[in-house]
This record gives C-alpha cells, structure tokens and sequence, in this order.
C-alpha cells in the first residue's frame, strides 16, 4: 500500500459545513483534525504562560499518557509581539466538539487550569461552562486554508503502532544475527 501525500484547500466559508453542537464541524484533512486560535495575554503574564511549558512536560514525564484521551499528534504554543499574544495550535485525532469536551474533562479531572486562563477574555467559569471554553476558542480561532499530510489521514493510534511493530521487526532481526 503506497501512501502519498496530500493537501487540501479549505473554503473560508463555513456556511457549507455541517454544523455539530458547537458550530460547525470542520472536515478531516490530511493533517487530521485541528486548530489554532490566537489571543491577547494578560498584562504580566507572559511569563505565567512560559512556565506551563516545564509544567507540561514534567508532567507527561511522570504520566506519559496524561494527554492520551485528547488523541494528539502534536501542539505548539507560540508568545510573540513582544510576549503580549499567544497562539495554540493542536493537531488531533477527533472533531472539534470531541476535542474540546474531552480537554476541559481532563483538566477538570487532574484538578489543573489550563494555560487560557492567562488569555483575556477566557471565561472564569470554564470548567463548568464547556459552551462558553468553546465560545472562546472560536472567537479566537484561525481557520486554516490549506492544510497538507505526508502521511495523509493517519492517526497517532496508528502511528504508534506501526513504531512498535517496526521496533520488534528489528529487535527480531537483530537476534537473527
């Protein structure tokens, strides 16, 4: 089986797109699922923001699969202009309205707040207002017009297990020798 890389170019209309319970429901592409919202920073707290970063990976240090009910390839998180926005950008497995429930229960259940609460505008009552987490990240999003995959439509599921079934091909091989 050849896979082969793909791209899509996404309308900048969304009126086309079915609509899920928090708005519409972007296509699969590609890349998977995903988005990137940008916003403003609270006065001073640039450097609040800067440390969920060691906090993260310390974290997933301790529980590497702390972050697994998400289903996440990757996500970055950028400060720029001078410290004062802040752009996230998540790429995952699951549509939005999965995504979005599925992150406030997992902060809800580690008993941790998550790095938004450093934006302005983020609602105070987000972790009981799942409806008003979500508001904020469409007001915030950025949709994306085109959006590509080397290994297009893969999940990080599969991903995962094609490296352990490479891993023991050549642990395998490497007893042959």
């Amino acid at each position: 089986m050849e896979i082969r890389p793909q791209a899509v170019a996404i309308p900048k209309s969304t009126d086309h797109l079915e609509k899920g319970k928090y708005g519409p429901i972007f296509p699969k592409t590609p890349a998977c699922y995903g988005f990137t919202i940008i916003a403003n920073v609270k006065p001073g707290k640039a450097e609040t923001i800067r440390q969920y970063g060691p906090t993260v990976a310390k974290a997933l240090e301790a529980d590497p699969t702390l972050l697994a009910p998400l289903k996440l390839h990757y996500l970055r998180w950028v400060l720029f202009d001078n410290d004062t926005r802040f752009m996230y950008q998540g790429i995952f497995d699951t549509d939005f309205d999965k995504y979005t429930e599925d992150a406030v229960a997992l902060f809800r259940k580690a008993g941790i707040d998550t790095v938004f609460v450093n934006l302005e505008g983020f609602p105070a009552d987000w972790k009981t207002n799942t409806a008003a987490f979500v508001k904020f990240l469409r007001d915030h999003q950025c949709n994306s017009f085109l959006e590509y995959g080397e290994y297009p439509y893969v999940t990080s599921d599969e991903i995962k297990k094609a490296l352990k079934i490479k891993a023991a091909l050549a642990e395998m091989l490497e007893q042959m020798q």
